[in-house]
């Protein structure tokens, strides 16, 4: 009975991978937001074309939907010790 008491304590829900896998995760979240960042316009009157080019509108989402696919990943993996 004490040991079975002793064996509970010990376990870890997550493994070394699953948070290996939330560190890519959230390495790719960061990289997504950053790409998404600027473009704006200093003089509200002026329009800055920048705004609307391919890095904002197609590279960065793909990196945030990246990073939340792996943070889902990374919480539903189970390692096969246990």
């Amino acid at each position: 009975m004490k040991n079975e008491k002793e064996k509970e304590i010990q376990t870890v829900v997550f493994g070394r991978t699953n948070y290996i896998l939330v560190a890519v995760g959230i390495v790719l979240l960061v990289l997504g937001y950053i790409l998404l960042s600027g473009g704006g316009s200093d003089d509200p009157n002026v329009f800055n074309p920048a705004m609307f080019d391919a890095r904002r509108l197609y590279i960065a989402p793909l990196f945030i939907v990246a990073g939340l696919i792996v943070e889902i990943v990374a919480i539903l993996y189970k390692n096969k010790k246990a």
